[in-house]
C-alpha cells in the first residue's frame, strides 16, 4: 500500500563524460529549465555547483517556490520525494537511487502503521526524515530546524506520538517539556560519534567549542556548548568568537563553514572506531558524474502513487505554515 516507485535509469555502458563537467551540466540546466538542490552533506563539487544548499526545511522551502520545470534533488531519496509531493508536475532527478537513509528505513510503514493504530487519540509529528509513506501517515512534519517550534504550538492537553528520530525526539522533549510517544529510530551517522573520542579532543583541543546536531545521542549532545540544525550550526560557527569548533554533525557541513569563515578551524566529531562512520554512505553515493547523468538522460526519476502524495502533502503544507 504504501510504496513509492522510483524509475531506474536504462543500463548506461561506459558513459563519457565531457572535459569540463561543471561547464556541461549548467547547459543542462538551461536545456530542461533546471533547478539543483543540494544538502550541506553532499561532496563540495556537488555544493558548489548547486542553486541552494541548505538544510531539510531550507530545501523544502525551495522546492516549494521553484519555477523550474525539472528539480535536480542532490541530496536523498526522502528529500526528493518530498520535492515530488511539493510539485506533481515536474520532472524530479535524484542521482543516485540507491542514496537512502538509514533513518527513514528504520520506520517501516507497516510497522509505523500498528504503533500509530496503538496509539488512536495521539497527533502524529515526523522528522522529514522519513519516507512519504510514514509523511502520508502524520498530521504535521517537522525538521531539526523547526521541532521545537511545532511542538510548541500543539495544545498541551493533545498527545503526541513522534517518529523517527527518538534522538531528536528526546531533545524536543527536553526543550519544551512536552512528554511524548517516541519511535525508536535514528540515525546511523549521528549515532556513531564517540563520547570519549570527543572528550579526548576537547582536550587536545581546549580552545575549540563543541557544536552538535539534536540527532546526536544525549551523552553527545551534553557537552556541546550550542546544539542546532545544519542551517543553525553553521550560522553560529560564522557569529561566534571562537575560532575553533568540534563539530558533531556529517561533515559535509564543514566545506560551507570553511567557505563562509576562512581562518577558522573546523574539527570533524570522530566515530567509535577508526572508520569513516561520520560521513553518511547515503548521501556520498551522489557524485558530479552522476548528476551529469541524470541530466543527460532525465533519469532516474521520482514517481509516486496519487493517493500517497497528496495524503503526504497536507502535513508537510502544515510544518511550512507553523514554521513562517
Amino acid at each position: 500500500m504504501f510504496t513509492t516507485a522510483l524509475v531506474q535509469p536504462d543500463a548506461i555502458q561506459t558513459p563519457a563524460f565531457p572535459l569540463d563537467l561543471f561547464e556541461a551540466i549548467a547547459a543542462l540546466k538551461q536545456e530542461l529549465n533546471a533547478v539543483i538542490l543540494a544538502h550541506y552533506y553532499q561532496e563540495p563539487d556537488i555544493q558548489d555547483i548547486a542553486d541552494y544548499i541548505g538544510d531539510s526545511l531550507g530545501l523544502s522551502r525551495q522546492a516549494a517556490s521553484t519555477d523550474a520545470d525539472t528539480i535536480v534533488f542532490a541530496g536523498v531519496h526522502f528529500m526528493a520525494e518530498t520535492a515530488k509531493i511539493l510539485n506533481p508536475d515536474l520532472l524530479v532527478l535524484l542521482p543516485d537511487l540507491n542514496a537512502g537513509c538509514s533513518l527513514a528505513d528504520s520506520c517501516p510503514p507497516e510497522a509505523f502503521a500498528a504503533f500509530k493504530a496503538a496509539h488512536p487519540d495521539h497527533l502524529v509529528v515526523s522528522y522529514i526524515n522519513c519516507s512519504a509513506a510514514i509523511k502520508a501517515m502524520s498530521d504535521i512534519i517537522c525538521t531539526s530546524s523547526n521541532a521545537v517550534k511545532i511542538v510548541s504550538q500543539i495544545p498541551e492537553d493533545r498527545p503526541i506520538i513522534f517518529a523517527p528520530d527518538r534522538n531528536l525526539g528526546r531533545y524536543v522533549m527536553e526543550q519544551t517539556g512536552r512528554e511524548m510517544v517516541l519511535w525508536e529510530g535514528s540515525c546511523m551517522v549521528h549515532e556513531t560519534f564517540s563520547e570519549k573520542k570527543i572528550v579526548q579532543l576537547q582536550i587536545e583541543h581546549p580552545e575549540a567549542e563543541i557544536i552538535a546536531h539534536p540527532e546526536c545521542e544525549p551523552p553527545v549532545r551534553r557537552h556541546a556548548s550550542y546544539i542546532g540544525s545544519t542551517t543553525a550550526l553553521l550560522k553560529y560557527a560564522s557569529s561566534s568568537a571562537s575560532e575553533a569548533f568540534i563539530v558533531a554533525t556529517e561533515p559535509g557541513i564543514i566545506h560551507q563553514m570553511e567557505k563562509q569563515t576562512p581562518g577558522k578551524q573546523f574539527i570533524p566529531a570522530p566515530p567509535t572506531n577508526n572508520c569513516a562512520c561520520n560521513e553518511c554512505p547515503h548521501m556520498r553515493l551522489n557524485t558530479l558524474e552522476k548528476l551529469y547523468l541524470a541530466m543527460k538522460h532525465r533519469t532516474p526519476e521520482i514517481t509516486m502513487a496519487e493517493d500517497i502524495r497528496v495524503a503526504a502533502l497536507r502535513p508537510i503544507q502544515r510544518m511550512l505554515e507553523m514554521s513562517a
